[in-house]
């Protein structure tokens, strides 16, 4: 199939999936269109165990893995979902949080590599450098579908700010993580890297040449949106920046995420307040946000499918149903160290640690780090927990998170 062809099924289906969801599952709208595109990947499956001679699994199969899931998220969507996230993030409410968006992002995504990676690798035997990768793949949180959840829960100001901004860069920083310890672990692949301290390099020059380059990039495109006062032309531009500067960044060797993110964040604040006027804001902020919500629904579309190219088997399900327990328990140091480390020099919101652990979805971008993974021995059972993580996620995680938040964030009524 052609990328024309792929790219219209992928539209069609999700377009229909999510009529369905609408119509009859009334689930919120990229969770539903998950749910849908899962039940027709099982019920294909097991129509293909019943009456194997038609093979329409393998057919299916073979076209799921023509679409090169993790070439389309990391080479093409997550520049933009990134991108569009950032973009409704204002810069002044995040400089308030900054310190528990960084320590989050930083340290709570060493310490939840480190917990999956050693606990994945003493339950399956995965030599321990192997296991980081798959720690390093599965810390990552998909920052759209728990702000579209959340959003419904009205939460408090800073608390939504954490959990945007933490997610935000979580991304960009466990991708760098993930690139330097894929290296060490398959040092014959293209990611090699010798030696702990030329990693430690790379990860600097990776996450801070990403943020310089975003922002320099988001600084000349507000320049040059000033002296514009065309609404078609803003949008246009806007799009160059998301596009063209993710691919300046895959081309410089840094952080394409990071850069995306920093990138989305100036136009969405500075560019916003002095650059554009009133009507190219109506029509750039509804651009994005129909981007945004396009875009998940293919990707949410695609997570579905992909059950196609998982191997599943009892050890690998068993082990897979573990890791659930590994990552959660993982999201919960990764939230709470650091809470725990500012707590005696600020407050936080009520419920922040429960919301926040239970509020980490995971989503795309580790299938599709999972998916890039060298083929070899232990790729099948890493795609496989990654796939149960994502899906258990999404699913259970996606559609309780807002009743946890609406209960524990909620402030005690005072008694008269």
């Amino acid at each position: 199939m052609t990328i024309l062809q792929v790219a219209s099924l992928l539209i069609v289906l999700a377009g229909a999936f999510g009529a369905i969801n609408y119509l009859y599952l009334k689930l919120p709208p990229a969770i539903g269109i998950l749910v849908v595109a899962l039940l027709t990947s099982m019920s294909l499956l097991a129509f293909d165990l019943v009456m194997p001679s038609f093979g329409v699994a393998d057919s299916i199969r073979a076209t799921v893995l023509e679409i090169e899931f993790s070439d389309a998220l990391l080479e093409g969507m997550l520049g933009l979902l990134l991108f569009a996230g950032a973009l409704h993030v204002k810069v002044a409410d995040l400089r308030q949080e900054w310190l528990v968006v960084a320590l989050m992002a930083t340290i709570g995504i060493g310490l939840s590599t480190a917990i999956v990676g050693f606990g994945f690798s003493w339950l399956t035997g995965m030599p321990l450098l192997v296991a980081l990768v798959f720690g390093s793949l599965i810390s990552p949180t998909d920052p759209v579908a728990v702000l579209g959840i959340l959003r419904e829960a009205n939460l408090e100001k800073s608390l939504e700010t954490k959990i945007a901004g933490e997610s935000l860069f979580n991304d960009g920083v466990a991708y760098v993580v993930f690139l330097i310890l894929m290296g060490l672990a398959f040092p014959h692949g293209e990611s090699h890297v010798s030696g702990l301290s030329y990693a430690v390099e790379l990860f600097i020059v990776e996450a801070i040449g990403g943020a310089v380059l975003g922002t320099v990039l988001g600084w000349l495109t507000f320049r040059v949106m000033r002296k514009i006062d065309d609404y078609a032309l803003e949008v246009l531009i806007t799009l160059g920046l998301a596009f063209g500067g993710y691919e300046l960044a895959v081309y410089l060797h840094v952080s394409a995420p990071i850069m995306a993110v920093c990138a989305g964040l100036l136009i969405g604040d500075v560019g916003t307040k002095y650059g554009m006027s009133e009507e190219t804001r109506r029509y750039v902020d509804g651009f994005w946000r129909l981007i945004d919500e396009i875009l998940n629904a293919v990707l949410f579309l695609m997570i579905g499918v992909e059950v196609f190219a998982v191997a599943f088997n009892i050890d690998n399900l068993s082990a897979g149903i573990a890791a659930i327990a590994l990552a959660l328990v993982a999201r919960l140091a990764a939230v709470a160290v650091p809470v725990l480390m500012l707590k005696p020099f600020r407050s936080f919101s009520r419920g922040v640690i429960p919301i926040m652990t239970w509020g980490g979805l995971k989503g795309g971008i580790s299938v599709a780090l999972a998916l890039s993974l060298p083929e070899g021995e232990w790729k099948p059972l890493i795609l496989t927990a990654t796939y149960i993580v994502v899906v258990f996620s999404i699913i259970v995680q996606g559609l309780t998170v807002a009743r946890l938040a609406e209960k524990v964030g909620r402030e005690p009524e005072l008694l008269p």
